[in-house]
């Protein structure tokens, strides 16, 4: 048994043991505990920890730990706000399932964040000691960002940059606090409130959250495994009279989608006959599984295309930086923007995401994490096959981090999802991907999250919900 699952296990116990005693009551010594529970003193303290943070428990030092007295809770009005804030200007959409967090019993299928085992955790840990030592640690960060992380990411694009085209400088890059931030920037900055924005449905739930944010009106443009629609790019460009469009021409989230590189000529072309902008985000350049990332920015040096790439996902959520490059005056809005809104990228940040890139061990750690994301993938396509063959893969993807899939439409969606729930899998359901209506069941698996171990059993779940709901439909249709 793990450290994590001991210490909960003995969370869990002293919750019991904390409701039935008094306020103020003593715990047992650290040493008791351990005997108790036949625990290392680290694992207990763990689980102390865990109690005191969510404020049932205090720890005394030289006499030890007690029970924290329950506060009563009462109703508080909170009617008064509704006059002083007014009408809501613009109704945010509710956080997805992507972003709940579940404890560590359950098959977590929903999130858009890879397990821990994916991330390069040693190559952190001693960026972060560096960056402790570093200058970086009491000083003021440029507003456009660390010059030599510009240069990384100017690099990284240079490298795929074909002969002709005029690759990216790194004053062309801004450095911004994670893809999320980068979104909005780009929104505000490019496309502003009440003016349309193209969107490919499904896509990104950030992007439809920051879309609202920001207050622009939402055009969504048709988008299957191979990528959007052309025609109806064309005539979503010349019925609105857009000036940008939001796409992930590398494996976009949630339907894996690699843009060819004939999709991505006749897209180019008509962004640039409308003369506006692809706001193409990058967020899994580095979850190449059998096919190479294809950057549109890399083909264009008119400055068509505001690239964004974020390093949160590969390197670890709590290093949220990401850069952003953009050219001419479209760059001088963003950085204005990102100057006005968050000012600068914390530098302690900046230094660990540079020292992490520019390690030896990161190229080998790129190269493993493509054959553990093949390996996940494909356990997980084969127990849908085997144990859920209604539930159909709209494509098996060539990288990224999900595969997204449709359920019957005789089965009651829900339902399907709650007996998941019920037995301990959790399933993002595909309808928060959609900007405007979704156009069947689908759901989006994250075969990059924790306990592939666990694929198999947990399609035997889904497998299992979806044959008993089925069952239901018929028995119904029979009795009407």
């Amino acid at each position: 048994m793990s450290d994590d699952s001991s210490a909960a296990r003995i969370a869990v116990a002293l919750r019991q043991w904390i409701a039935q005693a008094p306020a103020e009551a003593k715990l047992p010594s650290t040493r008791a505990l351990v005997a108790q529970y036949g625990a290392s003193p680290v694992t207990v303290q763990q689980a102390l920890r865990s109690l005191a943070g969510q404020g049932l428990v205090e720890t005394r030092p030289g006499v030890g730990t007690f029970a924290r007295a329950v506060r009563v809770a009462r109703s508080n009005d909170y009617g008064w706000q509704t006059e002083a804030l007014g009408r809501a200007g613009n109704l945010l959409p509710e956080l997805p399932a992507a972003l709940e967090p579940v404890s560590n019993d359950v098959v977590a299928l929903h999130s858009g964040y890879p397990d821990r085992e994916l991330l390069p955790g040693k190559l952190v840990r001693a960026a972060f000691a560096r960056a402790v030592r570093d200058d970086a640690l009491m000083g003021r960060p440029q507003t456009a960002g660390n010059p030599r992380l510009q240069s990384w990411f100017a690099a990284e694009l240079e490298s795929v940059t074909p002969a002709g085209v005029t690759p990216p400088a790194p004053s062309d890059v801004v450095i911004i606090p994670g893809s999320q931030g980068g979104l909005i920037t780009a929104f505000r900055a490019l496309v502003g409130s009440g003016r349309p924005l193209l969107m490919e449905s499904p896509t990104y739930w950030g992007a439809i959250l920051a879309a609202a944010q920001v207050g622009v009106t939402v055009v969504p443009v048709p988008s299957g495994p191979d990528g959007p629609d052309p025609d109806a790019l064309r005539r979503a460009f010349a019925e609105t009279g857009a000036r940008a469009f939001y796409a992930q021409p590398s494996f976009a989230s949630p339907t894996g989608a690699l843009w060819s590189p004939a999709l991505t000529e006749q897209i180019m072309q008509t962004i640039r006959g409308h003369g506006a902008f692809l706001i193409e985000d990058d967020w899994a350049h580095d979850f190449g599984i059998t096919a190479d990332p294809r950057p549109v920015a890399a083909h264009d040096d008119a400055g068509h295309v505001v690239y964004l790439r974020s390093l949160s996902k590969s390197i670890s959520p709590s290093v949220r930086v990401a850069g952003l490059i953009a050219r001419g005056p479209a760059r001088t809005r963003i950085l204005a923007d990102t100057r006005a809104d968050s000012m600068y990228v914390s530098g302690v940040l900046q230094a660990v995401a540079l020292d992490v890139v520019t390690q030896p061990g990161w190229g080998t750690h790129l190269r493993r994490l493509r054959q553990q994301l093949k390996a996940r993938r494909d356990l997980l396509v084969t127990g849908l096959r085997e144990h859920a063959p209604e539930v159909r893969p709209v494509s098996v993807p060539q990288g990224g981090l999900n595969l997204w899939a449709r359920l019957p439409d005789t089965v009651h969606f829900g339902q399907v999802i709650r007996e998941c729930r019920e037995q301990g899998v959790i399933i993002g359901p595909g309808d928060e991907w959609f900007p405007a209506e979704p156009t069947g069941q689908f759901i989006r698996l994250n075969y990059g999250g924790p306990h592939p171990g666990a694929f198999p059993d947990a399609m035997r779940v889904l497998g299992e919900a979806v044959a008993r709901n089925g069952e239901r439909v018929e028995q119904l249709v029979r009795t009407v």
